[in-house]
């Protein structure tokens, strides 16, 4: 059942539909200057979607946490791969590479590298982390995507990157699969931080909130425990808007730059349902906390809307948003926070799916397809990693720098 009103029963759990909240428990007391402090004020945060270790070493990132900026980063493989290829902020690592350990594989290098910058990332967070109190200040890591479909094994690698990391605000993330949610579930429960990725409908929302539910009846202390459930959102309008425009009816082309609001509303309802329900309000006060709601790719793609739309239209309470650096930056400059906007025109959203519906799109079947080209997209990106990573390495330091052809 995903109808948006579905109780959810995890064990001693039975979350039925609950009210809409009249504040964010993350409402902090002073009166906001900037778009950015007036999100806060609506319980929402900003992460970064990658920074580069130069940004880092700079202090640009403690500069830009200190200055009402991001609170949280997580990690983009094609960013780095360009970053690697094209810039200069890993010389240093191949030149060590050089003198000490010239054999080691790329997988190695690649591992190396990410672990430092995480380290980094959640060092610099360290502050915001221990100013909320464990709700905030996260820095994610990815695990392989080739073991995406692998329970036990990716099991076996999220404790090992957590335990290499080695700290309290990282996140490792883990797609909602079908193997990956078992995964999840058994992570969590161990006190083991994550960030749930590729979920694209309701029902994978569902899914790997339900993990999460489970996973804190089993924990020893799930007051310790964070997590969120990563939903795409420019991907969502970008694939369905071209899918319109060639079925070409009016009914179609009057959805166009629709759905992807619509579904993460629907998406936001099912989570208020249960995490602003009564039922969760007494874990609340035993200082459980919610599994938050992370909009990803929140960029907006379409060049005729508004660079920041995505951050204008999903705003409230428990939710974070990530970003590109440019875009935070547009939205200190001319975004507009009215409200918790997640809330506005609730009675549109389902009638917008199910219009969609009706042209001959089912959102569903087509998030089972998404997830899994987003898989296979991740392990092609990987691979680009660690094709020049091997240049690289093979090249040595003073290499001519030049992009290497990356897989089709």
């Amino acid at each position: 059942m995903t109808n948006g009103s579905l109780p959810i029963s995890a064990g001693g759990f039975s979350l039925e539909k609950g009210e809409m909240p009249r504040q964010s428990v993350y409402q902090t007391v002073s009166r906001p200057t900037t778009s950015i402090e007036q999100l806060k004020q609506h319980g929402q945060s900003i992460w970064l979607e990658f920074i580069g270790r130069g940004v880092i070493r700079r202090g640009e990132f403690e500069r830009l946490i200190a200055d009402d900026g991001p609170t949280g980063v997580t990690g983009n493989p094609e960013t780095f791969d360009r970053v690697i290829a094209e810039g200069r902020e890993y010389d240093d690592v191949f030149e060590e590479l050089a003198q000490t350990d010239s054999h080691i594989d790329a997988q190695a290098i690649y591992e190396r590298m990410a672990i430092v910058d995480v380290r980094m990332a959640a060092d610099a967070l360290r502050t915001v982390f221990d100013r909320t109190r464990g709700l905030d200040g996260f820095a994610s890591i990815g695990m392989s995507p080739y073991l995406a479909h692998d329970t036990e094994a990716s099991i076996a690698e999220a404790r090992r990157l957590w335990d290499r990391v080695h700290r309290p605000n990282l996140m490792i993330k883990v797609p909602a699969t079908g193997e990956g949610i078992p995964a999840i579930e058994a992570l969590i429960a161990e006190g083991i931080n994550v960030n749930v990725t590729l979920v694209y409908s309701l029902a994978q929302y569902e899914a790997a909130v339900g993990a999460y539910l489970r996973s804190i009846e089993r924990a020893p202390d799930p007051r310790r425990i964070a997590s969120v459930v990563s939903v795409p959102v420019s991907r969502i309008d970008s694939t369905v808007d071209g899918e319109l425009l060639r079925i070409g009816t009016t009914a179609a082309l009057s959805l166009r730059g629709k759905i992807a609001i619509a579904n993460a509303k629907r998406i936001f309802r099912q989570f208020c349902n249960i995490f602003h329900s009564a039922r969760f309000a007494s874990l609340r006060l035993r200082g459980v906390h919610p599994q938050r709601m992370l909009w990803v790719s929140a960029t907006t793609e379409n060049c005729a809307d508004s660079e920041v739309r995505y951050l204008e239209e999903l705003i409230g309470p428990d939710t974070v948003t990530s970003v590109r650096l440019a875009t935070l930056d547009a939205f200190r400059r001319q975004g507009q926070v009215r409200g918790i906007t997640l809330h506005h025109n609730l009675a549109d959203v389902d009638v917008t799916l199910e219009s969609l519906q009706t042209v001959g799109i089912d959102l569903d079947t087509i998030a089972e397809q998404w997830q899994a080209e987003s898989v296979a997209a991740l392990a092609r990106s990987l691979s680009n990693v660690l094709t020049t990573l091997d240049f690289r390495r093979s090249a040595g330091p003073d290499h001519e720098r030049r992009r290497q052809p990356c897989l089709p």
